[in-house]
């Protein structure tokens, strides 16, 4: 079997026909045997593939050739070749949906309106510079934090991403808006927006991490600010960037270190249970407690 990847991306330029770039991609995908998921609107694309490391070069060529995804920063990983059940390709308001399509200014050289760009490197020189004047703050779900985040991060009670802007409004982190903001998420997209909503919401100074966790991870792996493992949007789940990664996660049922995200038993109901390979084994465990079954974002990538 030829070698395996994963790759995650996403690119911000105008898109004056949605439909048409998701007829290309799905046809584009198909012929090269690509399984995963990609989301197009007015404001670009953003998606994750997996499938063999040849074909995958191939997508990478010829998407790049659309005006606009030229300068796309892809980002690869190991695959097994079972990350994905399907394709789905689907034209959306919003590349992430955070209910907010008109807070984002985009062009060919992506949003327009966003936090300023920091490398891996030019995090670190901002902490040493800045010290506690600097704050991370998470652009993901909740439940991703558990398995991994940075130290010292504020994590919002968010359960989906249309939560932020609530969040953001109802006054909890006013006290931020004077401090040196560093937003984080998997692959950078989810910060791309929600930095310009921060913006729009009076944070005077806000940062996101290029190319986000995963650049940041493949620069300082363990040895940095980041701490745990990384939540997936497939079948892994959680990554690890090195073989020293701390298991910062605990079960749900008896507190015991683990990493590892089940599904909820109910077919219906998409929850995530943190749960040891012991309590695991138990289907009881498994059994659906959540008073209304939430739909986590099938959608969501990264």
């Amino acid at each position: 079997m030829e070698l395996q990847k994963v790759i995650l991306y996403y690119g911000f330029a105008p898109v004056t026909d949605p439909e048409a770039v998701r007829l290309w991609q799905s046809t584009l995908c198909e012929s090269l045997n690509l399984k995963g998921r990609i989301l197009i609107s007015r404001h670009g694309i953003n998606g994750t593939l997996g499938g063999a490391m040849s074909d995958l070069k191939k997508y990478v060529k010829q998407t790049k050739q659309y005006p606009g995804f030229k300068k796309i920063d892809f980002k690869w990983s190991d695959g097994a070749g079972d990350e994905f059940p399907r394709l789905s390709v689907k034209v959306r308001d919003e590349l992430v949906a955070f209910g907010a399509p008109n807070e984002i200014d985009v062009s060919l050289d992506g949003i327009t309106n966003g936090g300023e760009h920091l490398t891996p490197d030019e995090v670190h020189e901002l902490v040493s510079t800045r010290g506690e004047e600097v704050v991370f703050f998470d652009g993901r779900n909740a439940y991703e934090a558990k398995v991994g985040k940075f130290k010292g991060a504020v994590v919002p009670e968010v359960k989906t991403t249309k939560d932020f802007i609530g969040e953001l409004e109802s006054g909890k982190y006013d006290h931020l808006k004077e401090k040196a903001i560093v937003t984080y998420c998997t692959g950078g997209i989810r910060c791309e927006i929600l930095s310009a909503v921060m913006k729009n919401r009076g944070f005077n100074e806000v940062y996101q991490i290029e190319g986000g966790i995963v650049r940041y991870g493949e620069r300082f792996k363990d040895d940095g600010y980041w701490e745990g493992s990384l939540y997936t949007f497939d079948g892994r789940m959680t990554i690890d960037f090195s073989e020293k990664t701390q298991v910062i996660g605990t079960c749900d049922n008896c507190q015991a270190p683990t990493k590892s995200f089940r599904n909820c038993a109910d077919e219906y109901c998409h929850q995530l249970y943190l749960l040891c390979d012991s309590c695991n084994s138990d289907p009881v465990n498994l059994a659906c407690s959540h008073s209304n079954k939430q739909r986590l974002d099938p959608e969501a990538v990264g």
